[in-house]
């Protein structure tokens, strides 16, 4: 792949940014306090007229949700035959959603914000796993879609309403009380370095198996 240099650079800067903050968040938590803050009452702006929409957003993040939809979406590329794609996206969730993400939650054991909560959370709050997770799973849909829809006005639009949803569900949990910013943030570059370190190993993959006739 001509461009797997890139892909590896952006998530090795991706990577070096979770883990400075990480860092960050476990010693010198005081230094997000401004961040955290404005960002907080950027989101929280139009509180509480909002509350409908961001508990109907932050739902679709939810592990139950997101399992399911998960588990759909791999039973699908499967049965279409893009086996490859199946398989990175299941990894993606299992590994990232699944193991990396909470053996970092115990780790960095930071408690959620003291704003009331919206939603009952009982995990810690770094990094956030609504973020990750949708990061991983509509992120992998985001760099999929190019071998699985020819348009490229419908592509490209569904791709911007997966990034927004990502967003959206990243707010939410702002809004509701749960996270601090800087979980987010986490949250979407743990996410971002595995898309961009995998990507170029997946699609060297899919030609070879195209190529093989092993899928479409």
């Amino acid at each position: 792949m001509k461009n797997k240099l890139y892909y590896q650079f952006a998530g090795s800067c991706f990577l070096l940014v979770f883990v400075f903050l990480t860092y960050v968040v476990k010693f010198y938590p005081q230094w997000l306090q401004g961040f955290d803050t404005q960002l907080t009452n950027l989101v929280r702006g139009p509180y509480p007229d909002w509350h409908p929409f961001y508990l109907t957003v932050t739902k679709l993040g939810n592990p139950s949700m997101i399992i399911a939809l998960t588990i759909f979406l791999v039973a699908l590329l499967l049965l279409t035959k893009r086996y490859l794609e199946g398989i990175w996206l299941s990894a993606g969730f299992v590994i990232v959603a699944g193991i990396v993400n909470p053996l970092i939650k115990h780790a960095i054991y930071r408690q959620r914000p003291t704003l009331e909560h919206l939603v009952t959370e009982t995990s810690y709050s770094f990094p956030s796993g609504h973020s990750a997770t949708s990061m991983v799973v509509f992120g992998t849909l985001i760099f999929i879609l190019p071998g699985i829809v020819k348009s490229k006005y419908w592509r490209l639009a569904l791709q911007i309403l997966l990034g927004l949803l990502i967003l959206l569900i990243g707010c939410s949990r702002i809004y509701l009380g749960v996270h601090f910013p800087s979980d987010i943030l986490a949250g979407f570059l743990l996410s971002l370095s595995w898309l961009c370190f995998t990507y170029p190993y997946y699609d060297e993959r899919r030609f070879i198996w195209r190529f093989q006739g092993k899928q479409r």
